[in-house]
């Protein structure tokens, strides 16, 4: 080929300008292509005839790819004309091994290997062998290796690609005695046998002696060609894993980052890193901070990453969001960084920021393009729509993904199986059904499926739900979430419109027999506390003990305060004081924030004042005083027992200075009556020191019993303790009027109806009465007491009949 282009350069000399092909070629034999390709294209530019242009073509396709413009090449050697060139041909084949385009070099590399007459059949065949390399065909690689080692161009070559190839087999013999056979000249090939050595020092775990070797690379990196620059320094940071000493690994990996900021293998050099920070005991991030810092790309953005990652492993999640918080605004675009933008779509997506997790799962799709990562990246985003509630795209890219991702086919149907059967799209749930249930291999995601529906018809109070449940039961009777469906079915008995208990227990018994999971007998002794409160003969015992075993069994489960709440309340009905404030109390120690914290701690508060405790009240005062602090529905109600606990402790006082606070704001209509009332009833108190908090005792009971809308529980309060107080000011005909309208009241059918304060009102008008002596009138007060019919009715009728004994009112 060459004679052939020489002849053609002396013939087009003149023709073609200045430049000839000698001269144009001649950079490419002196190891300057970049220069020969200035030249080849100017040639080109003149239009020779189309025989001398393909020849031009064909070396130009040479001096791209040596150039590292292995596309640029493919577009000149693609060309029809070039086809049957034995030349051209391997030079494609090269541009393809350097796209790393592997199975189409190995299909070129074997035409021009096939024909033994082509001066590039042996350099066609090492490019075979270095494809099969690479395809992990490796027997078929060394035997191609073995048969050029009596080639003397290639024999250096085929040798060291031999060697490398018995230490990947872990004959490490074989691989030493090859390489001791050959003496390279090239420094090349010399600093690849080297490596080589070290690289069977380190399979055979001698890493001291590996990294002596590997080191004297390093100490003239220049003459070292990039790759192996690359590898040794990874073999390295290898060896000092192995060696435990990860601390003094990382030296040279992150000089190499320090001095090459824009170098294309960083993204590799930076995963090897974390490797080695990964093996450490505490690592330091001082590097990768430091270039996170700096403005040097794709450097910075490589170190935000891996820093965000160590930030990650060491716990502090906060701070690794901040950094990929800066990324995302780096215009660096590396498949890499594709899994930072998705960890930092998971942060969005654990804040329930739904849009901007999309957004950058998309910014992770643009950045890495692999199938397997694009599926990752389709499923967070449809995640994101479905915990946004977007159920209908969701279902979508789920259903897409089952059809391109044959991985995530059965999951990804599932998931769209269940949008689709939350929006009750029928036809479509079915059809995804269809695909779940006719795959044998799916079985269990069919069943799976079916408890879902009945747990959505549940959920949805739809009647289907038991059938559902059942059917799944009949089913799929070997099912590991079998005991599921068993307490599925108990609860809807206990939440019937006619609660069936017994039915409950029953399924809650085949739940308990069917291998429940941990889920199952949360629910199962979760619903057990509330069957036993809902016995018709509630045993308080009986809660305690299961509400106890569920917090011994179940102490991460959402329910805890719930539960906590129900076993609290058990001993407060059991006057288990103690107990009931302890389980009031952790309730708002464990849930600080949770809406039951505020009962919880009102409750506990009432426990304390109910206990015989010598510091009862004091501590009730004081979580009380927590209640207000939290402003929320029971803030008010809390002042007013806290009043009530200053008129118990003898502090008069204080408890009006609580109650006008109360009546000063905004508080509930029955938090303001109870403090109106209690107000009274301290000035009342009050008025044996001085008659005239009496008559401001009756003020604020006239305030109460005139209060629009008052219940007859507090109007008949009121009017009873205005009487009183009227009586100790000896205005007894007051205080007369003031119970007998009470009495009158009670007596209205329209009125509602209450009998505690009634009766007091309606005795002390009778008392009066007799003792004025008029026993005509209290004998008609105790009949209206007697007729009324509430708890005290009988004592009226007794009290009647006395007074017509003692006094003769037979006639009445």
């Amino acid at each position: 080929m060459k004679i052939v282009l020489a002849l053609a350069a002396l013939s087009l000399a003149g023709s073609l300008g200045a430049t000839t092909i000698e001269d144009a070629l001649r950079p490419l034999d002196q190891g300057a292509p970049e220069v020969a390709v200035v030249r080849l294209q100017e040639l080109l530019g003149q239009r020779p005839p189309p025989r001398v242009a393909a020849m031009i073509r064909a070396k130009l396709g040479q001096a791209l790819v040596e150039t590292g413009h292995a596309s640029d090449a493919l577009q000149d050697l693609d060309l029809p004309g070039l086809m049957v060139s034995g030349e051209a041909s391997f030079w494609r084949a090269q541009a393809f091994a350097a796209l790393d385009r592997w199975p189409e070099a190995l299909a070129v590399y074997q035409q021009v290997a096939a024909r033994s007459s082509e001066p590039l059949h042996a350099d066609a065949i090492f490019g075979e062998a270095q494809c099969f390399r690479a395809l992990g065909q490796r027997d078929q690689a060394a035997h191609l290796f073995d048969g050029l080692r009596g080639n003397p161009r290639w024999r250096v070559s085929a040798s060291l690609g031999l060697a490398d190839l018995r230490i990947d087999r872990g004959d490490l013999a074989g691989a030493d005695r090859v390489l001791r056979e050959i003496r390279p000249e090239r420094l090349a090939d010399r600093n690849e046998r080297r490596y080589l050595f070290g690289r069977i020092h380190l399979a055979q775990h001698d890493y001291a002696r590996a990294i002596q070797i590997w080191s004297v690379l390093l100490q003239k990196p220049e003459s070292v060609s990039h790759s192996l620059l690359i590898a040794t320094l990874f073999g390295i940071a290898d060896a000092h894993l192995g060696a435990k000493t990860p601390e003094e690994g990382d030296d040279v990996l992150e000089e190499f980052i320090d001095h090459h900021p824009a170098d294309d293998a960083l993204p590799a050099v930076f995963e090897k890193l974390d490797a080695v920070y990964r093996a450490e005991q505490k690592p330091s991030p001082n590097e990768l901070e430091k270039w996170a810092r700096d403005r040097a790309e794709p450097r910075r953005a490589l170190a935000q990453w891996y820093l965000a990652q160590n930030q990650l492993r060491a716990g502090d999640r906060e701070g690794a969001f901040a950094t990929l918080l800066q990324l995302r605004g780096s215009p660096v675009r590396l498949p890499s960084l594709g899994e930072a933008y998705l960890e930092l779509a998971r942060f969005f997506l654990e804040r329930h920021q739904w849009d901007a997790a999309i957004a950058t799962a998309e910014e992770a799709g643009r950045q890495n393009a692999d199938a397997n990562f694009a599926a990752r990246v389709a499923w967070l985003i449809a995640q994101a729509n479905y915990r946004a509630s977007r159920l209908e795209k969701a279902a979508t890219i789920f259903d897409q993904i089952a059809k391109t991702s044959p991985a995530w086919t059965s999951e990804a149907l599932f998931n769209a199986a269940l949008c689709w059967l939350r929006l009750d799209q029928a036809q479509k749930f079915s059809s995804d059904y269809r695909l779940i249930s006719n795959d044998p291999a799916k079985r269990e995601t069919e069943g799976e499926l079916l408890l879902e529906e009945g747990t959505l018809q549940a959920g949805q109070g739809r009647s289907q739900a038991a059938a559902s449940f059942q059917k799944f039961i009949h089913d799929f009777p070997d099912s590991p979430r079998l005991a599921e469906a068993w307490v599925a079915l108990a609860e809807l008995a206990y939440h019937a419109r006619k609660p069936d208990l017994e039915a409950a227990r029953t399924d809650l018994a085949r739940a308990r027999a069917a291998h429940p999971s941990a889920a199952a007998s949360e629910r199962a002794d979760y619903l057990n506390i509330w069957l036993e409160d809902a016995a018709p003969a509630p045993n308080e015992s009986r809660v305690v003990t299961a509400a106890s075993v569920f917090l011994q069994q179940h102490p991460s489960s959402k329910f805890i305060p719930e539960v906590r709440m129900k076993l609290a309340e058990a001993y407060f009905r059991l006057q288990d004081f103690a107990n009931a404030q302890t389980q009031f109390e952790l309730i708002a120690q464990q849930n600080p924030g949770a809406p039951l914290a505020e009962k919880a701690l009102f409750f506990a508060a009432r426990s304390a004042m109910s206990s015989m405790g010598a510091d009862a009240l004091d501590h009730a005062l004081a979580l009380f005083d927590q209640v207000g602090k939290l402003n929320g529905d029971l803030k008010w109600a809390a002042r007013n027992e806290q009043a009530a606990i200053e008129r118990r402790l003898g502090k008069p006082n204080d408890a009006l200075a609580i109650y006008d606070e109360v009546l000063k704001n905004p508080a509930k209509p029955a938090d303001r009556r109870e403090a109106l009332c209690g107000k009274g009833d301290v000035l009342y108190e009050m008025g044996a020191a001085d008659p005239q908090n009496y008559r401001r005792a009756i003020e604020l009971y006239d305030q109460l019993a005139q209060d629009p809308g008052v219940p007859a529980h507090w109007r008949n309060q009121a009017e009873f303790k205005k009487g009183k107080a009227l009586e100790k000011l000896n205005n007894k005909p007051a205080a007369l009027t003031t119970y007998y309208g009470v009495i009158e009241a009670g007596a209205e059918p329209a009125r509602e109806h209450e009998f505690f304060w009634f009766y007091k009102a309606g005795f002390n008008a009778a008392h009066l009465l007799e003792e004025a002596s008029d026993w005509k009138s209290a004998g008609a007060v105790y009949r209206q007491l007697a007729a009324a019919g509430g708890a005290r009715s009988d004592e009226a009728k007794a009290r009647l009949t006395q007074l017509r004994l003692e006094h003769f009112l037979w006639d009445e």
